[in-house]
């Protein structure tokens, strides 16, 4: 098949649905009258709302086995080679197979979009962002590219040895990033990802700082595919209803595979407008890892946790100078935009679970929808909320 070919026939697919993607926004923790820490969202309650941020994914859910997809992130509409954003990179714990590492940690910048997906589709996204950046108006001469692709194993509920996820799936992702609200859930990469033994997925929140404190932007988009004992806004859901980590163990049974459920990922990506350099966005990503504990995590041996963190901040764009001159906040500025990166990453986190639906996968597996309404209805209890 000829690419043209190849591309008429995507088009064809996605129009008829082959390529499944949720058009409508499903309910989130707010929603159900649940909110989270003292700052104010923004309009979206996303990482989108960020200026200049937007968000593609392509959900590849189809037949018995395929429960799998791509989320790009795009820090701003330019062209991302040539005018880098200052990142860091952030292990929390690194049994992962993050892709373009090194170079951000040497550098302190990105140069392509964000691609999260699965663990066997790290080269499909590093072909998909080589083929992206290459054709970029001029990058004609570009002999380097160096993306960067965090993953998480939906293997439990996707065929991942099939490896579904193709460098055109990156390519279309990309391709249709946009502002404005952003789909959780079973959609693109947290397609097929399970999260305390309940479905999982992709999930974002954002704060927006008063102005005496700079006004400043900070939106999450996080992967979750992790586990350990669950808890959300400080209840412990996990335990009440009697479904967490180690559980048999406790309850002095026999052991089994089911213990290892604090096993799994989490990618977590953070943006910002504030003026911050790598160095800054490296304590903003320690920051997002806090996070995680608030969920119920433990980072477990096998769980690979990374933050990814960038400033789209335009001032910081720069190109083709041999001298740079940029202005950073001073780290007693810090505190407020990490206080508002753990609350933001927290309810990302919590809204990954509270979008996800039951899904049924590879071998007939079943992951049940986290019981949202009996959850709601617990924390609401406990919290002696009306």
């Amino acid at each position: 098949m000829s690419r043209k070919s190849f591309y008429l026939v995507l088009a064809i697919a996605v129009v008829m649905g082959t390529f499944a993607d949720s058009s409508a926004q499903k309910k989130r923790m707010r929603d159900y009258g649940l909110s989270y820490g003292v700052f104010k969202t923004g309009k979206y309650n996303a990482i989108t709302d960020v200026a200049g941020v937007t968000v593609g994914q392509v959900t590849l859910n189809q037949g018995d086995d395929m429960r799998t997809g791509v989320t790009a992130i795009l820090p701003h509409q330019g062209n991302i080679f040539r005018k880098k954003v200052p990142a860091a990179i952030y292990l929390g714990n690194g049994f992962g197979k993050l892709a373009g590492y090194s170079q951000v940690k040497e550098l302190g910048n990105i140069e392509t979009p964000i691609i999260l997906t699965n663990t066997l589709s790290i080269a499909s996204g590093l072909d998909g962002l080589i083929t992206y950046t290459i054709n970029q108006p001029g990058n004609e001469n570009v002999r380097s590219v160096n993306g960067v692709v965090g993953e998480t194993n939906d293997g439990g509920l996707n065929n991942i040895r099939a490896r579904y996820v193709k460098p055109e799936h990156v390519l279309q992702a990309i391709s249709q990033a946009k502002g404005g609200p952003v789909d959780e859930g079973c959609v693109g990469a947290g397609t097929g990802t399970i999260c305390f033994s309940w479905k999982g997925g992709i999930g974002t929140s954002s704060r927006v700082l008063p102005a005496n404190l700079g006004g400043y932007t900070i939106g999450v988009l996080v992967q979750t595919n992790y586990g350990g004992i669950l808890e959300i806004c400080g209840v412990e859901v996990g335990r009440k209803l009697g479904d967490y980590s180690y559980r048999k163990s406790v309850e002095n049974k026999a052991y089994n595979e089911e213990e290892k459920k604090g096993d799994g990922s989490c990618m977590i990506v953070v943006a910002t407008d504030a003026p911050v350099d790598a160095r800054q966005l490296e304590r903003m990503a320690k920051r997002a890892f806090m996070a995680l504990a608030k969920t119920g995590s433990f980072a477990s041996n096998g769980s690979g946790d990374y933050v990814i963190a960038f400033s789209a901040n335009p001032d910081n764009f720069v190109e083709g100078e041999e001298t740079h001159t940029v202005k950073v906040l001073d780290n007693d500025q810090m505190s407020p935009l990490f206080a508002a990166t753990v609350e933001a990453t927290a309810e990302a986190l919590w809204n990954s679970l509270f979008a996800a639906e039951t899904t049924k996968g590879v071998d007939g597996k079943v992951i049940e929808a986290l019981p949202v309404e009996k959850v709601v209805k617990m924390i609401k209890k406990e919290k002696g909320i009306k």
